[in-house]
């Protein structure tokens, strides 16, 4: 099971560095970081693993990206803040942390407790905030995008990249304030995603709530579990599914009425989207489905030309509970957690990255995910314009973090 995965609100988990129980009413940042350990030897350490880590996520929320940039960015942190970082660790103030104490300690840290960390705080926060995920038994549904990353930089020459499976939550649809809750490695390989998934769904709670993913991940051991931690599902097929896809392919799609559809108009471009939703037909290869569907687009760009892509799918709703609209939603919803990639990518370019060295590239891919969580639950959804902002004064990424005070 991934520490990553788990839920402040699981009273029964202690981190695996042992330092430091995690308990439901410990909900501020450095008082979770307290629960990393620390590999360092005992002599002449100086500056402890929670207030590094503080200083790191505080310099990625103000957007930057390497361990040389982050130690220039510490160095302009006001000392009353720093002090303070420091007494609220119980540890003498001992100044600013070097690069070298920077990557010795991203490159030391567990990546499974971190993440459990950052797992913690968002859920708390976001809860806090009234974050729009539904609670158990709410009538608004809520939805999980699972979806995983390659760390294009992370690996020496002839070695393996890092990929991380990351699971979004927030409202149905393309939801800008969504958040990172559980991140979980998948052992180097896209191809292990759906067994990840499945150990990272074991840990949250599913009941009422819809998990969307792609086409990698229409798996029925995957159906199964959500099915059985009663939450729903909504998985696009496509022919790595062969038997599926043929089973739905033939399908009287022509002569089924449009159940919803919409047009939106942007980029240079006209979208209109349609979706069309039948009955699950007898016979078919995959647990639980209840409705079958076909969304198609059709994109008309400013000088004319024109595109269409089909799609078909199944989902474990039935019609009283999700009609074309509700899933057409899902299905967009999806694209949330590939705009989170997009933004790593292009705010904080870490498929350029050059960070290599054992845990650093986990750890910053885990904080940056913490920051990205921390601008939106702040209210800000265009995170390389937050994060510029953030910049400008030292205070406020300690502020949208929680650290001062």
């Amino acid at each position: 099971m991934p520490q990553s995965a788990i839920l402040i609100t699981d009273p029964s988990f202690v981190p695996p560095s042992g330092d430091v129980s995690f308990t439901p009413s410990c909900h501020g940042l450095l008082d979770l970081l307290l629960a990393v350990g620390d590999s360092r030897s005992d002599q002449g350490r100086d500056h402890p693993v929670a207030v590094v880590l503080a200083l790191v996520a505080a310099a990625t929320v103000a957007g930057l990206k390497g361990y040389t940039a982050i130690s220039g960015w510490v160095a302009d942190v006001p000392t009353d803040i720093l002090d303070s970082l420091y007494l609220r660790a119980e540890a003498r103030p001992a100044g600013r942390p070097s690069r070298s104490t920077l990557w010795r300690v991203c490159t030391d840290t567990d990546g499974d407790v971190l993440d459990a960390v950052i797992t913690a705080w968002t859920t708390t926060q976001h809860a806090a905030s009234g974050g729009q995920e539904a609670p158990t038994g709410s009538d608004t549904p809520s939805q999980i995008r699972l979806d995983g990353k390659t760390i294009r930089g992370s690996a020496a020459p002839g070695g393996e990249q890092l990929h991380l499976l990351s699971a979004l939550t927030g409202a149905p649809g393309p939801d800008p304030a969504a958040v990172i809750i559980a991140q979980t490695p998948t052992d180097g390989a896209k191809t292990r995603e759906p067994e990840a998934a499945r150990a990272l769904l074991e840990t949250l709670d599913l009941r009422d709530v819809t998990v969307t993913a792609d086409a990698l991940h229409t798996v029925k051991a995957t159906a199964e579990l959500i099915h059985q931690q009663g939450g729903h599902f909504v998985f696009p097929v496509k022919q790595n599914r062969a038997a599926l896809f043929d089973a739905l392919d033939t399908l009287p799609w022509a002569t089924t009425p449009i159940g919803h559809e919409n047009t939106e108009t942007g980029h240079g471009r006209t979208t209109r989207r349609t979706i069309r939703i039948l009955p699950t037909p007898s016979g078919l290869p995959f647990p639980h489905v209840n409705q079958v569907w076909l969304i198609e687009r059709y994109v008309t760009a400013s000088d004319g030309k024109q595109s269409a892509v089909a799609q078909l799918g199944i989902t474990s709703h039935p019609a009283e509970t999700a009609g074309p609209a509700e899933i057409a939603a899902f299905n967009r919803g999806q694209w949330a957690i590939e705009t989170l990639h997009f933004i790593r990518d292009t705010c904080y370019r870490e498929d350029h990255s050059r960070v290599r060295t054992r845990s650093g590239p986990r750890v910053l891919a885990s904080l940056r995910n913490l920051a990205i969580n921390a601008l939106r639950l702040a209210g800000r959804t265009d995170i390389t314009e937050a994060t510029r902002w953030a910049n400008r004064e030292m205070t406020r990424p300690f502020t949208i973090l929680g650290l001062t005070g």
